[in-house]
């Protein structure tokens, strides 16, 4: 039977997912808004973090009602993610090395997203599938106008 395939996520793993990645998104934003000196793509960045926030929120609501306990991302990831991040904008932080490094992190999610939904979306909760695919159209809005910065 299909359903039983290894392959297929269940809708809490997915909605775990969706979480996680909107998680570390704001993780990265934070790390990455203090060493933005352009103020066009600031407020870019700060619109985006609201849009993850929101994400967020409407995950967390989903996880309540299924009774479902969402993880916060690994810390030593968290941790990594940070140590990178100044890294990389110590070098270069214009406007052009964010929105490359900002695109990179959105490219990242919109894959992982898009192959849990191609994997699981004929066994997949409607609530749950509408907001994996809210993420998914709100990261590819997100790649569409960081790339006006390049």
């Amino acid at each position: 039977m299909e359903e039983n395939r290894k392959d297929i996520k269940k809708d809490s793993e997915i909605l775990a997912e969706i979480y996680r990645n909107a998680q570390l998104a704001l993780t990265s934003i934070s790390d990455i808004l203090p060493e933005v000196e352009d103020d066009g793509i600031r407020g870019e960045i700060i619109r985006e973090h609201e849009e993850y926030e929101r994400i967020c929120g409407e995950a967390a609501n989903l996880a309540k009602r299924y009774d479902l306990d969402l993880k916060e991302p690994n810390p030593m990831k968290k941790a990594m993610m940070w140590t990178a991040i100044k890294m990389d904008t110590a070098k270069d932080n214009s406007a052009n090395h964010i929105a490359e490094m900002m695109i990179k992190g959105t490219v990242n999610g919109i894959t992982c997203l898009k192959t849990s939904l191609s994997e699981s979306e004929h066994v997949m909760d409607a609530e749950v599938k509408k907001l994996l695919c809210d993420l998914i159209a709100v990261e590819e809005s997100f790649e569409t106008k960081l790339k006006a910065y390049l």
